[in-house]
């Protein structure tokens, strides 16, 4: 009975949409619902690497003599308006 959707079906249920939310608040939902679609895909993504033991695929990197740029922490991907600085730990043994 409801298994089957054809097209006049389909172009029904998105006319009522357009009608309920209006057409000025779709792209906000869209947008809303792809960002939320890749934060899901993250951290599914993390939650299966997480119990994988990490292996070094090649040589370890020399060190170099320019300093490596400041990192930043962000609050979700694509959410650039929290990222803030990380203060990176000194290492005091070395001289």
């Amino acid at each position: 009975m409801f298994g089957r959707l054809g097209a006049p079906e389909i172009v029904l249920i998105l006319v009522v949409i357009i009608l309920l939310f209006g057409a000025k608040k779709l792209p906000d939902m869209a947008r809303s619902l792809g960002k939320s679609a890749r934060i899901l895909k993250s951290e599914a993504k993390a939650m299966k690497s997480e119990g994988q033991p990490t292996a070094p695929t090649g040589p370890a990197p020399e060190p170099q003599d320019q300093p490596a740029a400041p990192r930043t922490i962000q609050a979700a991907p694509g959410d650039v308006s929290s990222a803030r600085p990380v203060a990176e730990p000194t290492d005091s043994t070395q001289r």
